[in-house]
């Protein structure tokens, strides 16, 4: 089930507007979040267009966990994060996404909630893509 309007659907430029696709994992797609305050931000979305964790069955959704899993194990092993904060949202794009925000004790909002876009962090076509390539070295 996909939705025309949902960039984690459809992909090419509305997901553009945000994010980079990586990859596609077992029950979902992995994403590299464009603004990088926080290096290696990445989405994990899951593959069909649903609202909520319930809205699946326990499979489904223990399949989800195990890729919000091993997204998390590889920004852990390509960036080093001090933690790795998770979020789930979607008040108006309702398709069940993780975000995975790495923190850093000397960076960007440690201590405190991160904000949702900060705007403040947008990288070369080049460094993306050095990202994406540490990500998926270490998947």
């Amino acid at each position: 089930m996909k939705d025309q309007n949902c960039g984690y659907c459809m992909r090419g430029e509305l997901l553009e507007q945000f994010g980079i696709y990586i990859c596609d994992l077992s029950v979902s797609s992995l994403i590299l979040f464009k603004e990088q305050s926080h290096p290696g931000r990445c989405i994990v979305a899951y593959k069909d267009h649903v609202s909520e964790i319930v809205n699946i069955s326990d499979e489904e959704r223990d399949a989800f966990f195990a890729d919000v899993a091993r997204a998390a194990k590889a920004i852990h092993a390509a960036f080093h994060p001090d933690k790795v904060n998770y979020g789930a949202y979607g008040d108006t794009g309702c398709h069940l996404h993780m975000h995975l925000v790495p923190k850093y004790k000397d960076g960007f909002e440690w201590g405190g909630v991160f904000e949702m876009n900060p705007d403040k962090v947008h990288l070369s076509d080049a460094e993306y893509q050095e990202m994406i390539e540490k990500i998926k070295s270490n998947l």
